[in-house]
């Protein structure tokens, strides 16, 4: 097997994560593409978050009990491996553990498509089955996963070899660049994790896999992997390749029509679980609108606005690098704790801003829109959009205002969403926000001190 030190010694020293041409960072906007986004919130997330969101659960046979669990113990899992589990500090299933565990470890094996956001607990449920299936016995694969990018491999077989450090006689391999093996060597490791080319090589070319030996088959970050050239036909022709028997679970943070349209051709007669979709929790962020002149005066509203609210976290969306910096500079002379994240920094320094962030050493965080999508930080109260966001004809770009938003009001929590008005274009731009999402966004005067005691009342 490859050397894992080796691999993480080889991410840290030489591999950078690339952004294509059409991701590539602007002057006024930074962007990242859906790797990176997955790949920040595995590193960001090593506890589960509390969610309070609705699971919704579509059995194949709806005639078929629903079982769900609220231990571990009711899994039956072998004791090295629930020693493992509970070795890396889950006490409890998450939410939607509770119902996507037993359906991945029911008997005859059944097949699954699941979505919900990060940190959620997907990696290490989809990681629990393939170990619950293993045969140590049998020195052959028998678990392959499939993650779009070398460096979200590493993650999820950081988890297997955490989750399985009391197993000692299960393996695991990774099929990533820069791992080769003398072509016909059959691999005697049961669990194998990579991406879907360097798979598929393995399976065909390099016969280092028998395809038809394979017990479970793991779609990870499918939203991901169909945005990414080549990989959709790779894992589909990886599909191919496995018995109707084996085992099919494919796992995503969002489905659009597209990852609905792909998970269908892989996996058939699915299981479905589903969390409810950012888009659904409008409901529980309140959103206002203050009128304010210049950037000075931006930022004096900003400090009343935080002087007057008990706000936990709050994070502060610019939109160029140039006023995030100005408006960091600016908080910190005054006295407060400021993270900054912007697109020039790599995934790595953005993990590491976020955590000091969720920990609570800073309270604000300043950035561009590189934060404004999928990133969970359970304990955001308050989003403030200093610079509203507009698209390239200056209109409202309601897409990245809700991804925005809901940076707060996360996991069935309350939040709120302040939005700083600078000149009748503005107010124009919170005009076409109300009417796409056919919600009201009121007028806040930062000066009535009872107006916002009563807000967080």
């Amino acid at each position: 097997m490859f050397s894992l030190d080796k691999l993480r010694e080889d991410i840290n020293g030489n591999i950078t994560v690339g952004k294509s041409e059409k991701q590539a960072l602007t002057s006024e906007e930074d962007k990242m593409g859906l790797a990176e986004q997955s790949l920040l919130n595995k590193l960001i997330h090593h506890t589960l978050v509390q969610n309070k969101n609705q699971v919704e659960v579509l059995q194949r046979d709806p005639r078929s009990p629903l079982y769900s669990v609220k231990t571990f113990e009711q899994l039956r899992l072998k004791p090295d491996l629930l020693k493992g589990v509970y070795n890396m500090g889950f006490n409890k299933p998450s939410r939607i553990q509770e119902n996507a565990l037993p359906l991945m470890l029911a008997e005859p094996p059944q097949n699954l498509i699941a979505q919900a956001q990060s940190g959620t607990g997907k990696t290490a449920a989809f990681c629990l089955a393939m170990l619950s299936r293993v045969n140590p016995a049998n020195k052959w694969t028998q678990c392959l996963c499939i993650a779009p990018t070398y460096e979200l491999a590493l993650q999820i077989g950081q988890v297997i070899e955490k989750m399985g450090r009391f197993c000692p006689d299960v393996k695991l391999a990774y099929a990533i660049r820069g791992n080769r093996l003398e072509r016909n060597t059959r691999l005697q490791q049961q669990i194998v994790v990579g991406t879907p080319g360097t798979v598929l090589d393995w399976c065909t070319k390099y016969k280092h896999i028998d395809p038809k030996k394979i017990n479970v088959f793991v779609l990870d970050e499918a939203d991901v992997m169909i945005d990414t050239q080549g990989h959709q036909d790779q894992s589909i022709r990886i599909h191919r390749l496995m018995s109707q028997d084996c085992q099919m679970l494919l796992l995503s943070a969002t489905f659009e029509d597209s990852v609905w349209r792909f998970a269908e051709r892989v996996v058939p007669d699915p299981n479905i679980i589903k969390l409810r979709r950012e888009e659904e929790t409008l409901d529980t962020i309140k959103q206002f609108y203050v009128v304010c002149g210049d950037k000075e005066e931006k930022f004096t509203v900003l400090c009343n606005l935080y002087a007057s609210l008990t706000i936990a976290q709050a994070v502060i969306f610019c939109h160029t690098r140039h006023m995030t910096n100005w408006l960091s500079e600016q908080l910190s002379v005054n006295g407060h704790q400021v993270a900054v994240l912007s697109g020039e920094l790599t995934v790595e320094q953005r993990a590491a801003v976020i955590h000091r962030f969720r920990k609570g050493i800073e309270k604000v965080l300043v950035t561009t829109n590189v934060c404004a999508r999928g990133i969970d930080i359970e304990q955001v109260s308050v989003v403030v959009n200093f610079d509203l966001p507009v698209n390239r004809d200056g209109n409202a770009d309601n897409e990245t205002y809700l991804h925005r938003i809901g940076r707060t009001g996360r996991f069935g929590k309350r939040g709120f969403a302040i939005n700083m008005i600078d000149s009748p274009q503005s107010m124009d731009i919170i005009h076409q926000i109300e009417t796409h999402f056919e919600r009201k966004i009121l007028k806040l005067d930062a000066h009535d001190l009872d107006q916002l005691e009563k807000l967080m009342g």
